[in-house]
């Protein structure tokens, strides 16, 4: 038996191309799902091209749709249950995934919502954490870049919610929409305009304005570095790092996103948290996806539709 899936492919448009892989055998604590809804991170871009994904391997981290077999140790969702998760390969039509990894998808909250959540959500929610915002901690000046994508939105309105200063910082005028409204106190093309210390940094742009928002950090602060969608290099003058103490963190999601993924699903079923879809469509037209993504036309998050059928031509390449 075999499933369709997106797998990596250096000769293909995008890097990555519909083919037949093995159906998935779960092992005791996973469940097997049928994934109706796939999410596309631009790290999922980076991924097909930069080797760290085999060639001829399953790409995707995010991933929704309905348990056909509970896990064989008894722990877990039951079958029919919708659920979201963090996993690897998750571009499949059938995908085995660790009970540890999923959460389930409440009943007032639709799968292509849910499935925006696991990365860009998860990553925003624990860097926020990891940068000392959080229940019962002092209000902070937060500054955020690259605040109109996944992982930005997300972010200001964590930060929002838990009582910071929001300093969205996006690339041009036309990537502004919204973010007044998801919490944002100040929006601003780059960082022009900003003068006075922060305390946070989430910076998902990387290059020159890393550098520059290092050298806005106040004594004590942080910067999380959870992507670097500028692929320029930072260069740091000498001295940059030496005077009082701050810290520039590399940032990535390790272990079991579970419990992460059950809060960010609630709040978006609550109307807490509101999910930016900027791009819906079938996986068949993943290369279009993935050029708009990677050109930065899509505010939010870009949602593929798992279309089941027999293996067709090679994905069609926008211009075609």
């Amino acid at each position: 038996m075999s499933v369709r899936a997106l797998v990596v492919d250096p000769s293909a448009p995008a890097a990555v191309r519909l083919a037949e892989v093995p159906d998935p055998v779960p092992g005791p604590g996973q469940v097997l799902v049928d994934v109706s809804h796939a999410s596309l991170n631009y790290g999922d871009l980076n991924d097909a091209r930069s080797g760290r994904v085999p060639v001829g391997a399953v790409l995707g981290s995010d991933a929704a749709g309905a348990v056909v077999q509970a896990a064989a140790d008894g722990t877990g969702p039951a079958v029919g249950t919708q659920v979201v998760a963090l996993t690897s390969g998750a571009f499949a039509e059938r995908v085995a995934i660790d009970v540890g990894a999923l959460a389930e998808i409440p009943k007032n909250l639709e799968p292509a919502q849910a499935v925006a959540l696991p990365v860009a959500g998860v990553a925003a929610l624990r860097s926020l954490r990891a940068a000392g915002l959080g229940p019962g901690k002092r209000v902070k000046r937060v500054l955020i870049t690259g605040a109109s994508g996944g992982v930005g939105r997300f972010a200001v309105q964590l930060a929002a919610r838990a009582g910071a200063h929001v300093i969205a910082s996006v690339g041009s005028a036309t990537r502004r929409e919204g973010l007044a409204e998801a919490g944002a106190d100040e929006v601003l093309i780059g960082l022009e305009g900003l003068q006075r210390p922060v305390d946070v940094v989430i910076d998902s742009v990387g290059g020159p304005q890393l550098v520059a928002a290092w050298n806005l950090l106040a004594p004590g602060g942080s910067v999380q570095s959870v992507g670097w969608t500028s692929e320029e290099p930072a260069v740091f003058p000498p001295y940059a790092t030496v005077g009082p103490a701050k810290s520039l963190t590399s940032f990535v999601i390790e272990g079991d996103a579970g419990a992460d993924l059950a809060v960010l699903t609630e709040l978006a079923a609550e109307g807490a948290v509101t999910v930016e879809i900027g791009w819906q469509g079938s996986w068949d037209r993943f290369n279009e996806a993935a050029e708009a993504l990677r050109g930065r036309r899509i505010p939010g998050k870009a949602v593929l539709e798992v279309a089941r059928g027999e293996l067709h031509a090679p994905i069609p390449s926008p211009q075609d």
